[in-house]
């Protein structure tokens, strides 16, 4: 950054914030486990209300959670909208999410801090569930307000003990009055580290977001036959963990294939039955987790993925059973929100590039009722969903300014 001009964030007040959040939930290596709709949970939206309370914003609390922080503009104008989510992965990093918070929030303080009007009201939110890593599926809270899931279907949802989304909402008393409805909305910009090691690794300071990658989830699953693994020749068997190593290998092949132009497919969650030492495996399961931004290449990779994986069964005499499990099409921000960003960072003079995230955030879903985009600041050596996961004060702070003006030019407050 040189010669930055006032207004500018307070970095002091932002990492004190992001400070006092990681104690919420925090485990012994520095990172968070804060699960949706824990006590945890409920004491990070303690705060985050005291705080915004005390400032003087107007607050809402929909009924499934979202928490809606207001500042006023100077008309009654749609809001222009920020924010991201407080819960995080089981041993989890204390930036994912909670960075676009409380950026959100440091911005809404200085503009208190410098008495500046917008003419659009600004909104900062806190979305419900958007990790799904205690009740799936994820980014639940901005997928009802966008009308892609029904609330009904979400509260009747059950953690791995039998709790009910709607119980646990009871239970920490965020079942809030207002219904889970749109509004009007200019614009929508969330903030939030990268999850990846692109900028670090360019020397970048700022994402500025075109899109998200399409995704597509499988569970494949390989039936062989039990057999003895001390008497079975090797040459006699139907092992279900064997067929399962080739797939394996397969799709990474494939990914790493030329034409595969930088697809990204994972094998995430493998178990075997009947898992035990001494008996050939005849069941193998796992999942799959294929994503790119080209919906053609995604539709040629799967033809690619299910002809491979058969072709192994077959080879190893293993029936096999390949369900897709999820769709989601590639996102593509708003060129006017993008363009909002682009001008804030050219003010600040931040290196930075145009980048495509690899992951879902809330704001894909906003997108489809929104003009919308995202800004991502760097992650040290790319770790995130990691108690490691880390960031520097010069990135910190920078990705908050860039929010900051961004705003101020949806707003509409000479900004720009």
């Amino acid at each position: 950054m040189k010669n930055r001009t006032l207004p500018q964030i307070n970095i002091n007040r932002l990492e004190q914030m992001l400070s006092d959040f990681a104690q919420i939930g925090k485990t012994d290596k520095g990172g968070v486990t804060r699960l949706t709709l824990t006590k945890v949970d409920q004491q990070a939206r303690d705060l985050l209300i005291s705080i915004s309370k005390t400032a003087g914003f107007k607050i809402r609390i929909d009924n499934f959670g979202n928490i809606f922080i207001r500042r006023n503009g100077l008309e009654d104008l749609p809001v222009v909208m920020t924010g991201s989510h407080g819960d995080s992965q089981p041993r989890g990093g204390r930036y994912d999410g909670i960075y676009g918070v409380l950026a959100g929030l440091e911005v809404l303080l200085t503009l208190n801090d410098f008495n500046i009007q917008t003419r659009h009201p600004i909104e900062l939110v806190m979305w419900t569930n958007e990790e799904g890593s205690r009740f799936a599926p994820a980014m639940m809270g901005s997928a009802i307000f966008t009308e892609q899931l029904e609330i009904e279907t979400a509260y009747k949802i059950k953690d791995k003990d039998g709790i009910s989304v709607k119980e646990a909402l009871e239970k920490i008393g965020y079942i809030g009055t207002d219904k889970v409805i749109g509004q009007p909305i200019k614009a929508v910009i969330e903030a939030h580290i990268e999850q990846g090691p692109i900028l670090e690794l360019n020397n970048q300071t700022i994402g500025i977001v075109t899109g998200a990658f399409g995704q597509r989830w499988f569970e494949v699953k390989l039936t062989g036959l039990a057999m003895h693994a001390g008497t079975t020749p090797v040459n006699m068997r139907q092992d279900a963990i064997l067929g399962m190593a080739h797939c394996i290998v397969a799709l990474n092949r494939l990914a790493l294939k030329p034409s595969s132009n930088d697809v990204r497919l994972t094998v995430g969650m493998i178990t075997a039955s009947p898992n035990s030492r001494n008996v050939v495996a005849d069941e193998a399961f796992f999942t799959i987790d294929m994503r790119h931004y080209d919906a053609d290449l995604l539709a040629d990779l799967e033809i690619q993925l299910r002809s491979e994986l058969t072709s192994i069964a077959d080879q190893l005499n293993l029936n096999i059973n390949i369900q897709r499990v999820l769709s989601m099409p590639a996102i593509h921000f708003d060129e006017q929100c993008i363009d909002a960003v682009r001008k804030a960072v050219t003010k600040n003079h931040y290196a930075s590039r145009e980048m495509i995230s690899g992951a879902g955030h809330d704001a894909c879903h906003l997108s489809t009722i929104a003009p919308t985009s995202m800004i991502f600041i760097p992650c040290i050596k790319g770790l995130s969903h990691n108690e490691s996961e880390a960031i520097t004060t010069e990135w910190c702070q920078a990705g908050a300014n860039v929010l900051l003006d961004t705003l101020l030019i949806l707003a509409e407050n000479g900004g720009d």
